[in-house]
């Protein structure tokens, strides 16, 4: 009977320090530093890649835009000036709009004055004067930068998306030069060099090609076919 009784207490003192024990290391569990530890070693979620569905521009009213609203098109963006050596490509795009636009090419122009002040009106006297010397029927955006801190979102998005893709051209040797002028290191950077650099975006919305100021609208012309 003594050993029973004997060996029913030991019994109820290792229950009563097992408890003790699990309760101590569920106080553990939960202390600062161990939460700190567990929260350390939890997966970590990856953040969403951007689309250039998610950006939202503004048109030359300033109304917002959102890109999502070109979903399954062909686009064509284009930096452009009014006062450029280059701004005879407005009739090369207007030609591509009229040959794709009803097959599902938009062409979007974002005229931009950062490149020797070359477009310096405001935005319907820029709209005025692109249909009035090319009757352009692709309307224009909100001017916009598309270099430096202020540039447009968008715009970060497209270079990094493609970088510099080298000059062409008749003009690729006068070009190359200029710009080397105010950017020796030009080449391995993907800022925009001049006006009417353009970039072509699939009906995926992936940014496919960069073309520079110097290609002109009409060597984009198979390209663009090809995505329709």
């Amino acid at each position: 009977m003594k050993k029973i009784l004997v060996a029913c207490l030991a019994a109820v003192f290792m229950l009563v320090a097992c408890s003790k024990e699990k309760a101590a290391e569920a106080k553990n569990a939960e202390s600062p530093e161990n939460k700190e530890k567990k929260e350390m070693i939890q997966p970590v979620k990856e953040e969403k890649e951007m689309s250039i569905y998610d950006f939202t521009v503004k048109d030359r009213k300033g109304n917002d835009v959102p890109m999502a609203n070109f979903k399954g098109k062909v686009l064509l963006i284009v930096n452009t000036a009014t006062g450029c050596g280059f701004t005879p490509q407005y009739e090369g795009l207007e030609k591509l709009w009229g040959e794709y636009h009803a097959k599902g090419l938009e062409i979007l122009d974002f005229p931009c004055d950062q490149f020797g002040h070359q477009a310096p009106g405001t935005d319907d006297e820029i709209h005025q004067f692109c249909q009035a010397k090319f009757n352009t029927s692709f309307d224009n955006f909100k001017k916009i930068e598309v270099n430096g801190e202020n540039a447009e979102p968008l715009y970060k998005y497209l270079k990094s998306q493609k970088s510099f893709a080298g000059f062409t051209g008749e003009k690729a040797e006068f070009m190359a030069g200029f710009i080397a002028k105010q950017d020796p290191d030009y080449k391995n950077n993907a800022e925009i060099k001049w006006n009417f650099t353009k970039f072509l975006v699939n009906r995926d919305g992936v940014v496919v090609e960069r073309f520079e100021s110097t290609v002109e609208p009409a060597e984009l012309a198979d390209k663009i076919n090809s995505l329709l």
